[in-house]
C-alpha cells in the first residue's frame, strides 16, 4: 500500500499546522514508550535482585544476556510487522493487534514465576514487531512526498517517545523498586492500555479512510505488471542499509543504558542525595529529561544552519551522534577508575555521560524514522522501515547485552575503553563516506523550505532535532 495515498483533508497544504491525526498518533506513541521505557527500567534489576528481594537471583552475566536477546528480538520483529502491514492488514489493524498483544505480555509481567516472565517476553517481543514500525509509517503517511511539515512531524513525533520514557520510569520504574516490582510492571501494562483507547476512540475520525488501512485489492485487468525498482531506488535503498550499519555502533553502545549503566548506577554509584537514597531507575529518565531541555535548542541550531546552507548532511549528523557517544564513554573511564579500585563514583559522572548521549542521540535519532520515509520506495516503506529497526536496533541491543555481560570478567574500564575506540573508528568512517552517501540518495535528502513569505512551521529544518 502507497503510505503516501493518503485524503486530501490530511495532505492539504490549506494547514498551517499538522494534520490532527499527527497529536493521536503521538498520544499512542507515549503510552507505548511509557509501559516499554517502564519495564526496561525495571527488568535487569529484576532479574539481578536476589530471590529474597522478589527477584530471580541471577548473574550480572546470565541478566545482560537475556536482557540482550529479549531487546534485540523486539527490534527483529517489525520485519515481520511491516511486511505483514504493507501485504494483507495496512499499518492500523496492525497497530491495534501490537498494542494488544503487549498490554497482555506486561501484565503478565506482574505475575510471579519463570513461567510468565518469559512468556510475557514473547507477547512483548511479537507485539511490538506489529507496532513499532506501523505507527512511524503512518506519521510519513499523513503528508505528501516533500511536503516540509514531514520533518517537523518526526521531530514532534519523538518528543512522544521521550515523553513516554519520561513518564515510564517516573511511574513504573518508581513503583516496581520502591513498592514491588510486580506493581511497577502493571503499571506498564496500564499504560499500554491507554494509548490502544486512544487510538481505538479516534484513529477513524482523525486519520480518515485511507491513513494505514488495508491494500485494497488488486483489479489485475486495469494494472499492467508491477514496475521493477529503479536505479535511484536502488540506490536509495543502499543507503538505508549502509546507515543502519553505522547506526547499529551507536544503539550498541547507547543501549548500555538499560543494562550494564543501569547496574552500575545500582551497586556502584553513590546515589545519596541529603540522607535520601535515590532509585536507581531514576537515572534513566535522565535521557528524556535532556531531550526535552535541548529538543528546542536543537531545532533552532539546525533551522539556521539550514536557511545558511550550512546544515550538514544526514551522514555527517549521524558521525557526530557517534561521536558524542563515544565522548559519553571517556567520560565513564573516570567513573571506572573509582569504582575499580573499591570506591563509589559520584552521581554526576552518571548524569554526564547520559547528557552527551542525549547529545547524539538528537544528532542521530530521528533522522533515521525520517529518512526511511523520505528514500524507501513508498510501497515498501513499512518493510524497509522494519529493516532499518532489525539492523540498526536488533542487533544493536543483542550486542549490547553481550557486551556489558563481560563486565564481570574484564572490568568496566575495560568495556568503555572499548566502546570509546569503536565508536570513535565508526564515526571516522563514516565521515570518510558521506560525500559517496549523499550522492547515492540522489536529492531525496534535500531539506524544503517554506517560501519566503510564510512562517516556517515547527521543526522545519530537520527531523534531527528531537
Amino acid at each position: 500500500m502507497s503510505v503516501a495515498a493518503t485524503g486530501d483533508q490530511y495532505l492539504s497544504d490549506k494547514y498551517k499546522s499538522h494534520p490532527p491525526g499527527l497529536y493521536m498518533l503521538f498520544t499512542t506513541e507515549m503510552w507505548e514508550r511509557m509501559s516499554y521505557y517502564g519495564m526496561r527500567a525495571l527488568l535487569t534489576l529484576y532479574m539481578a535482585a536476589a530471590t529474597i528481594n522478589g527477584g530471580f537471583g541471577w548473574t550480572q552475566k546470565e541478566t545482560l544476556q537475556i536482557y540482550g536477546i529479549y531487546t534485540g528480538l523486539v527490534y527483529v520483529t517489525p520485519l515481520l510487522g511491516g511486511w505483514v502491514a504493507d501485504k494483507f492488514w495496512g499499518q492500523r489493524k496492525a497497530v491495534i493487534v501490537g498494542g494488544s498483544l503487549m498490554m497482555i505480555g506486561h501484565f503478565l509481567m506482574a505475575v510471579p514465576g519463570k513461567v510468565a516472565f518469559f512468556s510475557a517476553l514473547g507477547f512483548l517481543i511479537l507485539g511490538n514487531g506489529f507496532f513499532k514500525p506501523n505507527i512511524s509509517t503512518m506519521v510519513g503517511g499523513l503528508y505528501r512526498p516533500g511536503d516540509a511539515r514531514r520533518d517537523g512531524a518526526f521531530t514532534i513525533f519523538y518528543m512522544g517517545i521521550n515523553l513516554g520514557a519520561l513518564l515510564g520510569g517516573l511511574i513504573c520504574g518508581t513503583l516496581g523498586e520502591v513498592v514491588g516490582w510486580h506493581w511497577g510492571f502493571a503499571s506498564a501494562g496500564v499504560g499500554m492500555g491507554l494509548g490502544l483507547i486512544a487510538f481505538l476512540t479516534l484513529q477513524k475520525r482523525l486519520l480518515g479512510d485511507t491513513v494505514g488501512m488495508a491494500p485494497k485489492p488488486r483489479v489485475v485487468k486495469d494494472e499492467g505488471p508491477r514496475q521493477p525498482l529503479t536505479k535511484e531506488e536502488i540506490s536509495r535503498i543502499l543507503v538505508i542499509l549502509i546507515l543502519a550499519v553505522f547506526v547499529m555502533t551507536f544503539w550498541a553502545a547507547f543501549e548500555q543504558a538499560g543494562g550494564l549503566l543501569n547496574l552500575y548506577a545500582k551497586n556502584k554509584v553513590d546515589r545519596s542525595l541529603g540522607g535520601w537514597e535515590m532509585p536507581a531507575t531514576q537515572f534513566q529518565n535522565l535521557n528524556p529529561l535532556f531531550i526535552f531541555l535541548l529538543g528546542p535548542l536543537f531545532s533552532m541550531i539546525w533551522t539556521y544552519l539550514g536557511r545558511t546552507g550550512k546544515d550538514p548532511s544526514i551522514p555527517v549528523k549521524m558521525a557526530m551522534g557517534i561521536l558524542f557517544c563515544a565522548a559519553g564513554f571517556v567520560v565513564m573511564l573516570g567513573a571506572a577508575k573509582i569504582t575499580d579500585g573499591g570506591g563509589k563514583a559520584g552521581m554526576w559522572w552518571l548524569v554526564a555521560t547520559y547528557f552527551l548521549h542525549t547529545v547524539g542521540e538528537l544528532c542521530l535519532s530521528p533522522v533515521g524514522l525520517s529518512m526511511v520515509t523520505k528514500l524507501a520506495p513508498v510501497r515498501y516503506v513499512s518493510l524497509l522501515m522494519g529493516t532499518w529497526f532489525l539492523i540498526g536496533n536488533a542487533f544493536a541491543n543483542y550486542l549490547a547485552g553481550y557486551i556489558g555481560g563481560f563486565a564481570e570478567e574484564l572490568g568496566e574500564y575495560q568495556i568503555f575503553g572499548g566502546l570509546v575506540v569503536v565508536l570513535t573508528a565508526s564515526a571516522v568512517l563514516l565521515l570518510a563516506l558521506s560525500p559517496v552517501l549523499k550522492k547515492m540518495m540522489h536529492g531525496a535528502d534535500a531539506i524544503n523550505h517554506e517560501a519566503p513569505n510564510k512562517k516556517p512551521a515547527l521543526g522545519n529544518a530537520t527531523a534531527e532535532a528531537a
